[in-house]
């Protein structure tokens, strides 16, 4: 299965997760060790041939039951495997840990027989207890239910009847059943955690994993090194060393590319996208995205114990003002000229990639731009404007706000231009505050507005799951997996439906219907949804896959074929020449071939599920 790979989306990892850095704790040194006599390799050498990735986003954890950012997850789709996987051509579910699945008739029961030629990294065998401890340490435990809770959140029990048999049995029907998007661990392993709070899974190396890769070595803000495991059931990766190296600076990337000291940078600017297209030796991937770029606002920080915190601004609690913001914002001018044209306009909450899901406002719903009418909503709400010309709120003080902006990401910062001009003309001030790290504030709620982003897989339910009540943090001194403390009755009913409805169709509506509902509450603003532009060398990675496999991203994707299915160029099948030159070779070959003649999707064919948080 060879292609030639057009433009397509890769996922820019720059949204962020409101999960605070956790230091490593509650384990002994014994209870990590892997296999022994296992070294990784010294930074900056190896012993063969090297793929390496620039990334621009700090981990956030190594541990499956914590990490909520783009980069960590797509690490963790390396390390471990999941129970099922996504076709690569149009994501509809393989298998993957499980061989098989099937429902019972009132599809309360759910059955995967777990496959055979799956094992650890230490050379035990993964089993369908692994599984099932998995879930239920997710299920009783509220620490370990941070980064994925809402897949088991309806679990009623989880069993292994014998090493390859795993039933799950639910409350109420659940439509995720084959897109539970949840790294399954080895229970020998972590059982001996104490703390799943505070545990980063980041002090002892080799990890025990038994997905493609093995994650060999960490460093904060420089890098994570990987190796293939050889003994992966769908075949070892062909470069002998994987590393995700850290750059704080993307023209800093692009430069290392260049030289050669990195293979591929993802999340191109449209100017260094249009100068490397020049390069010899560099291919340039430029696609429809999975992700969107947002405007969140601060609905007002708040725990599920009903406590209130942070420092958001009181008049963002007013609709009215969030409608008229909206009203001030022309989403197609950010489209031509932050964006330079490699976006599309922000409508709905799901990209239009994903189709039975995207939603627009019909015309009589729609916020488009217009400056007049967003002062003339100030001005019926009470937002009077001072005889310098600046708007007043219910407080007589000038109304004045501030943006959390991420300080490597250029697209942030243009924007927030064009905000302060269009709200400045309504009398609004904008304070621009461009962090490293915006995760500490935005857990905190001191913030008021935030560029947000998320990366959305072909099964909506986690990106949505994110602005439902019960992931707020059960007191303002834990972590929940809320992205912006939206807590939205309405909102949560509609999440509750399509949760349980089977009928694709009726799922659908009941997803465009929150999308509208959540465009409405005017808490999230979806600016864009931006190209993927990412770029690798030709004379180093002679091969590779793209998802979706006619004209796909090659970061940050619902699967690990990308990294998995790299070939280095010297080892490029055919005459010698760089074949990738004109065009982007890819290739999934015969393992997934074969995979896809099994077949084995009963019942339901759901699309994927929501894996690529940030």
């Amino acid at each position: 299965m060879v292609t030639k790979v057009p433009p397509r989306p890769a996922a820019v990892p720059r949204a962020r997760r409101p999960l605070r850095l956790l230091l490593a704790a509650g384990v002994t040194a014994a209870a990590l060790t892997a296999v022994p006599g296992t070294a990784a390799a010294e930074d900056g050498k190896s012993g063969g041939s090297t793929l390496t990735v620039a990334v621009s986003q700090s981990v956030d954890s190594l541990s499956p039951f914590l990490a909520q950012k783009l980069v960590s997850t797509s690490i963790h789709r390396l390390a471990y495997e999941y129970l099922t996987n996504y076709d690569v051509k149009d994501a509809h579910p393989v298998p993957g840990l499980a061989t098989e699945w099937k429902s019972s008739p009132d599809k309360l029961t759910w059955t995967y027989t777990i496959r055979k030629d799956s094992f650890w990294s230490d050379g035990r065998q993964a089993t369908a207890e692994d599984a099932a401890w998995t879930f239920n340490k997710m299920m009783t435990d509220p620490d370990a239910a941070t980064a994925n809770g809402s897949f088991t959140a309806n679990f009623k029990k989880v069993s292994a009847p014998d090493p390859q048999t795993l039933v799950i049995e639910l409350k109420q029907p659940q439509a995720t059943m084959t897109a539970l998007d949840v790294p399954i661990v080895p229970k020998h392993v972590w059982e001996k955690v104490s703390d799943f709070s505070k545990f980063n899974n980041d002090r002892q190396f080799p990890i025990v994993g038994n997905g493609p890769f093995i994650i060999t070595d960490f460093k904060v803000d420089q890098y994570i090194k990987l190796k293939p495991n050889k003994k992966f059931w769908r075949g070892a990766p062909k470069f002998d060393e994987l590393v995700f190296k850290y750059y704080k600076d993307g023209d800093a990337a692009v430069a290392a590319l260049q030289k050669g000291e990195v293979s591929f940078v993802p999340n191109l600017t449209p100017a260094q996208a249009a100068a490397l297209k020049t390069q010899k030796n560099i291919r340039v991937n430029d696609a429809p995205g999975r992700r969107f770029y947002a405007l969140a606002t601060n609905p007002g920080a708040r725990a599920k114990d009903g406590k209130t915190f942070g420092n958001g601004h009181k008049a963002l609690l007013d609709p009215e003002v969030r409608k008229a913001l909206f009203l001030a914002v022309d989403r197609t001018t950010l489209v031509d000229k932050v964006f330079q044209n490699h976006a599309v306009e922000g409508e709905g909450y799901i990209p239009p990639r994903f189709g039975s899901y995207f939603w627009k406002p019909s015309d009589t719903q729609k916020r488009a731009y217009d400056p007049a009418k967003a002062a003339q909503v100030l001005d019926a709400a009470g937002y009077r404007t001072n005889a310098e010309g600046k708007r007043l709120g219910k407080d007589g003080k000038p109304l004045e706000f501030r943006i959390l902006c991420h300080a490597t990401d250029p697209n942030d910062k243009a924007s927030a231009k064009y905000l302060q001009e269009w709200w400045g003309k309504l009398g609004i001030g904008l304070k621009v505050e461009c962090l490293d790290s915006v995760s500490d504030p935005w857990a905190k709620g001191d913030y008021d507005l935030a560029f947000d982003g998320w990366s959305v897989n072909p099964d909506p339910d986690y990106v949505l799951s994110i602005h439902t009540c019960g992931t707020l943090p059960a007191t303002p001194k834990d972590t929940g997996a809320t992205d912006n403390f939206i807590c939205d009755p309405q909102f949560d009913a509609l999440y509750a439906q399509q949760a349980v409805e089977y009928d694709a169709a009726k799922r659908a509506d009941l997803v465009k219907r929150m999308q509208s509902r959540l465009y409405d509450t005017g808490y999230m603003n979806v600016l864009a949804y931006p190209n993927a532009l990412e770029a690798y060398r030709t004379d180093r990675i002679g091969s590779i896959t793209t998802m979706p496999e006619a004209a796909g991203n090659l970061w940050g994707q619902d699967g690990y074929w990308s990294w998995w299915s790299a070939t280095p160029a010297a080892k490029t099948a055919g005459d010698g020449s760089e074949s990738s030159s004109t065009g982007v070779v890819i290739g999934i070959g015969a393992a997934v071939v074969v995979v896809l003649g099994a077949g084995i999707v009963l019942g339901l064919r759901r699309r994927s599920t929501a894996d690529d948080r940030e």
